[in-house]
């Protein structure tokens, strides 16, 4: 019986009662009706537009029987969350495929839990080869008809992601689940770091309906980098990159085999890498919003998320001890940048949203910036740390994210800056970011929701801002200033800017708020 009821609450997306799906019951088109063997028991099964729906069939019993109307409630899954549909044979070892006809398998996507996704089955039980037949071309031309679903994908998977089993991940886990959905996929393994850039500058992308990276956060930053970039050419607008850059043109999935998978977590809630399938096969599609750092007028990259000061120079350790493993990498660079605390004498300026709207306008109508009333605020002074992200970057060492108020599009970036303080204090600072305490209740921690900023180290900084001083002050300076920019390391000489563009890429994926709201299914 508890089986029997599970399947009373499939619904994983929308997640509407019983009780209210029944009156749509009645305004559907009926498409089919038969009777099918459903969990050992024979089953009037209605097949609509949006829902398969059957009622057991029992013998006629005294009115009021209450076992009787227990077993009789009617059951549903919506087909929305239906993801496949087979001929159900019995095994033939000889001849796979060809055995006998025993009915219908339905292939469906639940919700486990908060924001896991598993994949399930329901078997529709019948002998008949016509009566399955018409059954199984209808429900086929159903799940056709949900055009936002992938049907063909290019896949880049990164061999040296994690612990190198970002391979076997794939084939075992990801690709029957792919398979099963009838999608066609032309796999590529990178071979070196930049060589997804590369293949996506110049590859057809013509016949397929997204690309899907399989490794950690640096390589599924690169990619998103690309598929930017190539928008750009594709478009024309290679000049007009910094201002307004022109959306993705395909959707990105990624499958989580990296160390953090920050970006995944953050889209999931979870780096589970069958939620992640599932989502791509389901096409939930998310509009994400993506940084321009850019540096003297020329982009550096696209990006999610980037730290100046402290998070730069930690990866720059990390970037020198590659033969460790990742977490002991990571711990191990943390500790020798707190044991060598550096501050960072640089000019923070920043655009806040109330001023966004007001900018952008005056760019379309092409003033420069030098014409407006200096909305820009400026802080000068010596910092520890900067970050800026236009994402929450969750990930399982910071379950809450670095900025946990922040959304993967809620069109602005979030400024987090980190003064000059005691190291005792800067330590306690970061070990909030695995607790539930607020990380930024700290008189040194300060934090904006800003749409533009610009960092500029002091021995690059000038009296004006604009790039043509820029670019003499770049040039005179000799030292470079690490950033982590989405976890890659990028050496810069001056003032980085940094500008949100919102909804610039599509991934697949959920909000977690949508997870959330959703019903569960146990």
């Amino acid at each position: 019986m508890l089986r029997r009821q599970r399947w009373s609450r499939v619904n994983a997306w929308e997640g509407g009662r019983e009780e209210e799906a029944r009156p749509r019951q009645r305004e559907e088109r009926v498409l089919l009706r038969g009777i099918f063997e459903i969990q050992r028991g024979s089953c009037d099964v209605v097949l609509s537009e949006r829902a398969l729906r059957w009622r057991p069939i029992q013998p006629e019993r005294p009115a009021g029987d209450a076992k009787l109307n227990l077993q009789c409630k009617e059951e549903f899954i919506e087909l929305k969350d239906v993801f496949s549909v087979k001929l159900k044979r019995r095994v033939c070892t000889k001849h796979p495929g060809s055995g006998t006809l025993l009915g219908i398998t339905l292939f469906i996507c639940l919700k486990k839990g908060r924001n896991k996704l598993k994949n399930s089955t329901l078997d529709l039980i019948n002998l008949s080869e016509d009566h399955c037949d018409v059954w199984f071309r209808q429900l086929k031309k159903i799940l056709a008809g949900f055009s936002n679903r992938p049907k063909s994908l290019q896949v880049l998977l990164n061999p040296q992601s994690h612990k190198k089993e970002a391979a076997q991940v794939y084939y075992e886990k990801v690709e029957p689940l792919l398979k099963l959905a009838g999608i066609k996929t032309d796999v590529t393994i990178t071979e070196y770091e930049g060589h997804a850039l590369s293949l996506l500058q110049k590859c057809e992308l013509q016949g397929f309906d997204g690309i899907i990276c399989v490794g950690g956060d640096g390589f599924a930053s690169e990619v998103a980098h690309a598929l930017l970039l190539r928008a750009q050419k594709n478009a024309g607008r290679e000049a007009d990159v910094l201002l307004s850059p022109v959306r993705a043109q395909l959707p990105l999935g990624w499958i989580p085999t990296g160390s953090n998978n920050i970006l995944v977590h953050s889209l999931h809630g979870l780096p589970h890498v069958v939620t992640a399938t599932l989502h791509i096969i389901m096409g939930h599609l998310q509009p994400v919003d993506v940084c321009t750092f850019s540096t003297m007028g020329k982009l550096l990259r696209f990006g999610f998320s980037a730290m100046f000061g402290f998070g730069g120079r930690t990866l720059a350790l990390a970037e020198k001890y590659q033969w460790m493993s990742p977490n002991q990498r990571r711990d191990f660079a943390v500790i020798k940048a707190l044991a060598k605390l550096k501050l960072e004498d640089c000019e923070i300026s920043f655009l806040t949203f109330g001023n966004c709207q007001d900018i952008q306008e005056r760019r379309e109508q092409g003033s420069r910036e030098s014409d407006y009333n200096d909305p820009w605020q400026t802080i000068q002074g010596q910092f520890l740390n900067v970050s800026i992200m236009a994402t929450p970057c969750l990930c399982s060492v910071e379950p809450g994210g670095l900025e946990p108020n922040h959304r993967l599009n809620n069109g602005g970036m979030a400024l987090i800056i980190a003064r000059d303080t005691t190291r005792p204090e800067f330590i306690k600072h970061l070990k909030r970011y695995a607790s539930s305490k607020n990380q930024f209740n700290f008189p040194f921690v300060e934090t904006y929701a800003v749409q533009e900023v610009k960092v500029c180290p002091k021995n690059t900084r000038s009296g004006s801002n604009t790039e043509e001083e820029e670019k003499s002050c770049g040039l005179a300076s000799e030292e470079h200033f690490p950033w982590n920019v989405d976890g890659d390391l990028l050496w810069v000489t001056s003032t980085v800017h940094v500008r949100l563009h919102p909804g610039l890429i599509s991934l697949y994926g959920s909000t977690m708020e949508e997870m959330s709201d959703s019903k569960i299914t146990l």
